[in-house]
């Protein structure tokens, strides 16, 4: 593996940004549900106090991956977790180990700061990253289901 850097995001970054998770999204095939402009990116990104964070990943000079993740808390647990909301590395770029070299880099984040746990969600027929996932110790829970409220169905429930 090539040295790897992995730095947070900054302004400037936001067309890098665009340019990664649209790539994701053609990968996962949601291109679809993609809504992100450049001035989101700014806004929600990149502001004084950011809805999530974005860590940019470099071999060298080239960009080769994204993550985007967020503080959770579990309230049982009484300890924060860190939310993965995506990663994605190039194409070009995997089986150099950089996947797990992002993973391990949220798990630091989230040791240092006394988490509890990393999260993250994956779709069913992206079998290479659930073995991926599975091959560095993460589990599948099937005790629990996830659920959106979304579209039509939150603006009936938010005007109730």
């Amino acid at each position: 593996m090539s040295a790897l850097v992995v730095r947070p995001t900054r302004r400037g970054d936001e067309e890098l940004i665009y340019a990664l998770l649209h790539e994701l999204a053609v990968y996962e095939k949601l291109t679809d549900k993609f809504k992100i402009t450049h001035e989101i990116i700014r806004r929600d990104y990149l502001c004084a106090q950011p809805l999530l964070s974005c860590d940019l990943a470099y071999e060298g000079e080239t960009p080769v991956g994204i993550t985007t993740w967020y503080w959770t808390y579990m309230s049982f647990a009484a300890r924060r977790a860190l939310y993965l909301e995506d990663l994605y590395v190039r194409p070009e770029f995997r089986g150099k180990g950089y996947g797990k070299a992002l993973l391990a880099h949220l798990a630091r984040k989230a040791v240092e700061a006394g988490a509890g746990r990393v999260s993250w969600q994956v779709l069913p027929w992206n079998t290479p990253s659930i073995d991926f996932y599975e091959s560095i110790g993460a589990e599948r829970l099937s005790e629990w289901l996830v659920y959106d409220l979304a579209g039509a169905a939150l603006e009936k429930l938010g005007a109730s």
